[in-house]
């Protein structure tokens, strides 16, 4: 359920309850009558100001919003080697830069296809960049055959991953199985033994453990970056790309 049409049911919830407890706690001073009143004078004065409950839905809103923040800055902390440093994630740029990008996507999402320019430029351009691959298919059937025959391309050949994953990104139209095996057969991949090892139980519980990543760190959609000490979700322009490079590296 969306958190801001949810907020006013539990608002009116939280109202309703401290309505109550008033009503009860003065219940051996006030006759029903009498509590029967209080309940109308709360009632009309919140139907005469109902901007009262805008602002606390919005701060209610705030809240949460700082309390997910904060335990997605948590969870960085404690995740850091499985986000940073999991043998099974793809890896680009240098294996033993300074900074460490990681990029949760889907092969599927067109704002994933417009980072790549940036992404090449990026890792051609500063080469102490170590760049961590997060397959995140959400999108569609097509977007987990995609992530599954990429990470089985990893497991095959690390050198060619980023060759295939680039392919990928710059196809246009549909991503079927058949199409994906003929695009790793361009990069000089073994097609029979991705389709093979494609649907291994392995390669399941690396999707997996990448959702559960997503979840804990607060990406719900694609793309989505950890650098640094920032989770920044959605797309970015090359210059602030860049620049969270440059904080990141000064801290």
């Amino acid at each position: 359920m969306n958190l801001f049409y949810s907020l006013p049911f539990a608002l009116l919830l939280s109202l309703a309850a401290t309505q109550n407890a008033f009503a009860q706690s003065a219940s051996e001073a006030l006759d029903e009558r009498q509590r029967d009143e209080v309940r109308q004078i709360i009632g009309e004065y919140l139907r005469d100001n109902p901007e009262i409950i805008l602002e606390a839905i919005q701060q209610l809103r705030d809240r949460e919003q700082a309390r997910q923040h904060e335990q997605a800055q948590t969870n960085l902390v404690s995740y850091r080697d499985q986000i940073e440093r999991d043998p099974s994630s793809p890896v680009a740029g240098n294996p033993d830069g300074d900074v460490t990008i990681v990029e949760f996507f889907d092969y599927r999402c067109g704002y994933c296809k417009q980072m790549l320019p940036a992404v090449r430029a990026l890792l051609r351009a500063d080469k102490n960049v170590r760049y961590v691959f997060k397959e995140f298919p959400i999108l569609s059937p097509e977007s987990e055959i995609a992530a599954r025959a990429a990470l089985a391309a990893w497991q095959q050949s690390p050198p060619k991953y980023f060759k295939l994953h680039t392919k990928l990104m710059e196809a246009q139209g549909s991503l079927s199985e058949r199409q994906i095996l003929r695009i790793a057969e361009t990069v000089g991949l073994d097609a029979n033994r991705i389709k093979q090892d494609m649907n291994s139980p392995d390669i399941g519980r690396i999707l997996e453990s990448n959702k559960g990543l997503a979840s804990r760190l607060g990406i719900q959609g694609t793309p989505g970056f950890v650098i640094g000490d920032r989770i920044v979700p959605g797309a970015i322009s090359p210059e602030t790309l860049n620049q969270l490079v440059a904080e990141a590296r000064g801290n």
